[in-house]
């Protein structure tokens, strides 16, 4: 039985009405009461035939049953997120790779809630639990604990291997296999936590954030002229850049089968033996393997005689030869005469320095005494060459420390030198057909691999790092890098279609859509937030289904 509404003469009627099947088995319908006329009809009329049905149904009065509410549950972000996951094939991947009859735990799903806990809240695995508790995160299994976490980390590691060969299979199909051109570069990534541990892969080096001595591990990250990451490297926090590129290059073209790579790095992984092992690699395997890699600047002293010999045309390029390969060179007027000024400068105000110092050692001399301490040569040899060597002018300006008086002078021709180089970009690469314009321009794309870096530690929180064991350090690094990945593929999606909003705008958005649970009685009612026509966009704009 149901009840519905009909109409007559301009009125509307209230009936309940049965359904039924004749004689021939055909679907009928039978008016079983006539309520009464709706139109009209005053507020609480038909309140005591609803409680009058409830008691005969065995139900509690709806204006005596108790209404409760769950905490609402951001759904929107952890929904996109879970859509792009299967997009990309991740989620079979990693299915394939962590199968085990052995392991209770669904580790793709704990892996999953981790990656995503990186781009929604990142936090620590404890901090993880907690983000759990505020979102409605699909396929996630009950009751995680933080030995869930970790032990779903540890399966990452006990099959790096497969995983990592299983990823890049998802990728491959994103990039081009008959030219990509693939950049590197690293960074260092802080990390906590005292003790030495077997293999341990904290060490102290030189880190790029803080440009100071710290306890660190050094991260690689490979990715297409796209901006797609395709492999990343995890690395002792003291290891030589050099020798990271060759294992990294066979790695890649190990798992990708691309038949020509133009590799681009820059100044800090170039030396005369990796560019004989990237020429000797070339020749293998019938694939062609160019690279594009920019001169340190402590190699500029070699290309002396070269830049002074060198003619650059209209765009300010010119090419030469360097350790037998083509060396091409990139010459900006203006940033080479804000070089030079800025040099001079700074010149110019430790020479104007070391004179009121004279001044002051000559006036005393005569007997003319200031207030202050009393002046020394030696103590103006030590401030003046302290304040050379903090403004990185010794090549330049020298104290006579022989001398009994004060005295200094300044090496002209180092600073000519010095000119010589300024505003210049110094480019190696063995392409024969690559035109200098094109090896500069796709050299200037390694910037996009930089703001990759920068997204790792702000928007991702890479650092600092917490964890002891050298394992647990990789899977840290693997699940950042995963979320590097669907990060950087909604980038791509929402530059493709135009949109202004950043991968992270555009999850702060979508996380206000909110899964709404309530009880009424014994019954259980699951509801969504309305979706707004910015939210709508963003699903269409990121190519993913909506949420119903």
């Amino acid at each position: 039985m149901f009840v519905r509404t009909t109409e007559s003469g301009g009125r509307r009627y209230l009936q309940i009405v049965e359904s039924y099947r004749n004689e021939a088995g055909k679907p009928r319908l039978r008016v079983i009461a006539n309520l009464g006329r709706v139109d009209g009809m005053k507020d609480g009329h038909l309140d005591a035939l609803i409680r009058g049905l409830s008691r005969a149904a065995g139900r509690e009065e709806p204006a005596k049953a108790k209404i409760t509410h769950e905490t609402a549950r951001a759904f929107g972000d952890v929904f996109a997120l879970h859509d792009l996951w299967k997009d990309l094939g991740f989620d079979r991947a990693l299915g394939r790779a962590l199968r085990s009859g052995k392991r209770k735990i669904d580790a793709e799903a704990l892996v999953r809630a981790m990656v995503f806990n990186r781009l929604c809240a990142p936090d620590s695995k404890l901090g993880c639990l907690r983000w759990l508790e505020t979102v409605d995160m699909p396929a996630m299994p009950e009751a995680v604990t933080h030995q869930h976490l970790l032990r779903a980390m540890d399966a990452l590691m006990d099959h790096a291997d497969v995983v990592e060969t299983e990823l890049a299979r998802q990728i491959r199909p994103l990039v081009d296999q008959d030219l990509t051109v693939v950049f590197y570069d690293l960074t260092t990534v802080r990390i906590h936590g005292e003790g030495k541990v077997e293999d341990d892969i904290r060490s102290f080096g030189m880190n790029k954030e803080t440009g100071g001595i710290a306890r660190q591990f050094v991260l690689g990250v490979v990715q297409t002229a796209e901006g797609l990451p395709l492999m990343h490297t995890v690395h002792p926090g003291n290891v030589a850049e050099t020798k990271t590129l060759l294992a990294m290059l066979q790695t890649v073209l190990a798992r990708f089968p691309i038949q020509r790579v133009i590799l681009v790095a820059d100044r800090g992984l170039l030396s005369l033996e990796n560019i004989g092992e990237l020429t000797a690699l070339a020749d293998r395997d019938g694939r062609k393997l160019e690279f594009i890699l920019a001169v340190p600047a402590r190699r500029y002293s070699e290309l002396a005689e070269t830049f002074r010999g060198l003619t650059f045309d209209d765009c300010g390029l010119a090419e030469a030869q360097f350790a037998d390969h083509r060396l091409i060179v990139a010459h900006d007027p203006l940033r080479a005469a804000e070089q030079a000024d800025r040099r001079r400068a700074r010149i110019a105000e430790l020479d104007a320095m070391a004179e009121k110092m004279v001044a002051k050692l000559d006036a005393q001399d005569e007997g003319q005494t200031a207030r202050g301490r009393r002046a020394s040569d030696r103590g103006a040899y030590s401030r003046f060459t302290r304040a050379v060597a903090e403004a990185e002018l010794t090549r330049f300006i020298k104290a006579d420390l022989q001398a009994d008086r004060f005295s200094w002078s300044v090496n002209e021709e180092a600073v000519a030198d010095a000119e010589l180089f300024d505003g210049k970009l110094a480019l190696i690469t063995n392409a024969p057909d690559l035109a200098p314009a094109e090896a500069v321009s796709r050299y200037k794309a390694l910037a996009d691999i930089e703001r990759g870096f920068r997204v790792l530690k702000s928007d991702i929180e890479i650092a600092p790092v917490h964890h002891r064991l050298p394992d647990r350090i990789r899977a840290h690094a693997l699940i950042c890098f995963l979320a590097l990945v669907l990060y950087r593929v909604m980038r791509m999606r929402l530059k493709a279609k135009g949109h202004s909003a950043s991968p992270r705008t555009a999850l702060d958005i979508l996380a206000r859509i909110q899964r709404h649970r309530a009880k009424i009685a014994e019954h259980t009612v699951d509801g969504l937030s309305t979706t707004t026509p910015e939210q709508l966009e963003l699903f269409d704009t990121l190519n993913l289904p909506k949420p119903a």
